[in-house]
């Protein structure tokens, strides 16, 4: 099983998003992860909303520091925003790595539905990025 770790640097939205997208799409070829370089703590609820919305779990999704993956071999690290490319070390047992930059949802503004719209059109990419890779 290949095993994909994915960058942010809060890992509260887009990581998370991008994880529970990855255990879809990857079936059982794919070990998925997300981490950040300065973690939150929680992940944001309006990403959670986002993924069950269309249909997948949220269970065991939890913000994480990447510090706990250094020694992982890692087939894949992807990182979803311009900072986690910058300020997230070097990951010496990733064999690939690529950098995918999305929107950061966390940071929209406007009426509830608006923000929620943000949280929706990001988590699409996400999962259109994914599935053009897994191709």
């Amino acid at each position: 099983m290949k095993h994909v770790l994915i960058l942010c640097t809060g890992n509260s939205c887009r990581s998370q998003m991008a994880e529970a997208i990855w255990r879809d799409i990857g079936d059982s070829q794919w070990r998925a992860s997300s981490a950040g370089s300065r973690p939150t703590g929680k992940v944001h609820p309006l990403a959670l909303k986002a993924i069950t919305e269309i249909g997948l779990p949220t269970e065991g999704l939890e913000s994480k520091h990447v510090d706990q993956f250094l020694a992982e071999p890692v087939d894949l690290a992807v990182t979803v925003c311009d900072h986690a490319l910058d300020a997230c070390p070097n990951l010496p047992h990733a064999k690939e790595k690529v950098h995918w930059p999305f929107d950061d949802p966390a940071d929209a503004t406007g009426s509830d539905d608006e923000i929620m719209e943000c949280f929706r059109r990001v988590r699409d990419e996400i999962k259109e990025k994914i599935q053009g890779y897994l191709k």
